[in-house]
């Protein structure tokens, strides 16, 4: 059943790559948004399946492999991996809708797009860590060629850029991976065949170390973060929602996934470092977001900010806490996907993003009044505005780290009040205020144009005012994943005790047997 959702992608792609060039050019558009739909469909029939009340790994499926090298095909779901594998189809489709009609080279754009979705779902399922290393280096090729061939003038820099620090972010993977299984004496990569219980502990702050850097190279924090906003501004508006809306999910999800569950001692040490770590990209990509006005790249910097908020909850690793940071996976990808797409119309229809020349597109007359509603909503949604899904990821994240991080949060729960600030300052230049002679006969905006930002803005609006529709999906398995460490952090140390004697007894009479 998980299969299904690796492969038909990529069997797709491989069938668009053989395709004549005769063939006509909507035949490949056709294709992508028929598979991508029905992957998407199919993960709404699995999580229709999925026993929400249970913690363990379901659908699981499992292939010998290369046995000799602890390589198996073990796939498995459970309530971490299964909102992100909704995201992923549902973004992915939106992409290809989103894609421009005469795109050149279809074939190979299309087929790009659903390899680089079959491999995102591989690595959402994977159970064996080799197998998720191999998903995780396979989105990297065609994600770089998205870029490199389809992007802006700087498309080359931005790309080679992606690529030198993803493949750093992938070779620090593998090292973590190979110490861990090696270190444990494990005789297979399979995740649950490996304990990291009996490592010495600096064994395991140094294999932790490398698994933080590169996923965190991937989430990306700073300092690891510079080549984000540059892969934004060249990517075209259909790969900056996927990049924004899952690609980044992968980093959060394997900090999670072998970091949190694989190492919950090592955690517990270095949780008090991560909170800070957190609060420093918070901030820094929110003041940075407000020096920006390239609308693209200030869109860009936010996400950095939010992930830094998913940082925070994970250091923190309480039950609700880590429930935020899923939630906050999902409301980011949904709420920076709408974003790029109406900055992606705003670009088409004016042919600039910065906000010192735009102004006044919300004029109902001659400007892009739906464009503009969609886009405050959107901003605040971004800002936490209650009664959007903003608002309760962070209030679950701040929520469940305040009694452990306090200080943290607090300075955390500034890079909230910036983020308005900063798209304030967007929307105010925007879209308000009178609207220039040379923008007064902007090419039309279409429905066609409109409805995929339209569409998530009522997923984001529902999920603000129902959240247990996701919640309950995830919540048993977060709990589970911060049993380990809350049972290390609240561990008594050993402690002397002089008791006093009974009245009446000789002390020195008294045997020196515990017993």
């Amino acid at each position: 059943m998980l299969s299904l959702l690796i492969w038909l992608p990529i069997i797709a792609a491989l069938t668009l790559g053989l395709l004549p060039r005769s063939a006509p050019v909507a035949i490949a558009r056709w294709i992508a948004l028929t598979v991508t739909g029905l992957a998407f469909v199919w993960a709404v029939v699995l999580a229709v399946q999925f026993d929400e009340l249970s913690a363990a790994t379901q659908f699981q499926e499992l292939l010998p492999w290369i046995e000799s090298l602890g390589l198996s095909y073990q796939l498995g779901l459970d309530g971490l991996s299964l909102p992100l594998i909704i995201i992923n189809g549902l973004l992915t489709w939106i992409a290809v809708y989103s894609s421009d009609r005469d795109i050149q080279r279809p074939r190979l754009y299309y087929s790009l797009i659903l390899l680089l979705n079959g491999g995102v779902a591989g690595a959402f399922l994977a159970q064996n860590l080799l197998l998720f290393f191999l998903f995780y280096e396979i989105e990297l090729i065609p994600l770089y060629f998205l870029i490199a061939i389809w992007g802006g003038e700087r498309r080359g820099y931005a790309a080679t850029k992606f690529l030198i620090y993803t493949a750093l972010s992938g070779i620090l993977i593998l090292a973590g991976f190979l110490g861990t299984v090696w270190l444990s004496h494990a005789n297979s990569f399979d995740y649950n065949a490996i304990s990291t219980a009996l490592l010495p502990m600096t064994g395991q702050l140094i294999l932790l170390g490398l698994i933080i850097v590169g996923f965190g190279i991937k989430i990306p924090l700073v300092p690891l973060h510079t080549w984000l906003p540059d892969a934004h501004v060249e990517a075209s508006t259909p790969i900056s929602v996927l990049l924004a809306g899952v690609l980044l999910k992968l980093g959060t999800y394997g900090l999670l996934r072998f970091g949190l569950q694989l190492f919950p001692a090592a955690w517990a040490v270095i949780a008090p470092y991560l909170a800070v770590w957190a609060v420093v990209s918070v901030l820094y990509g929110a003041f940075t977001a407000i020096a920006q006005t390239d609308m693209k790249k200030m869109v860009a910097y936010s996400s950095i900010g939010h992930m830094g908020f998913i940082l925070l909850a994970a250091a923190a690793a309480t039950p609700l806490s880590i429930l935020g940071t899923v939630f906050q996976m999902v409301s980011h990808g949904l709420i920076s996907a709408m974003l790029f797409l109406l900055v992606g119309v705003v670009y088409k229809k004016t042919g600039t993003r910065d906000i010192n020349i735009l102004c006044g597109l919300l004029n109902p007359e001659r400007g892009m009044p739906i464009i503009g509603t969609l886009m405050v909503t959107g901003v605040m949604a971004s800002a936490g505005i209650p009664g959007m899904m903003g608002f309760i990821s962070e209030f679950l994240i701040f929520r469940g780290c305040f009694p452990v991080f306090p200080v943290q949060t607090l300075c955390s729960m500034i890079g909230t009040g910036l983020t308005a600030v900063y798209f304030l300052l967007l929307v105010n230049k925007t879209f308000f205020g009178r609207l220039p002679e040379q923008f007064s006969n902007l090419p039309k905006v279409y429905w066609s144009e409109r409805l995929p930002a339209l569409g998530l803005a009522v997923l984001i609006v529902f999920l603000g005012l129902q959240p247990n529709w996701m919640v309950r999906w995830s919540e048993t398995t977060t709990t589970a994943f911060v049993t380990p460490v809350a049972a290390i952090a609240h561990t008594p140390k050993l402690q002397t005790v002089t008791l006093p004697q009974p009245a009446g007894i000789d002390p020195t009479a008294v045997s020196a047997n515990p017993l």
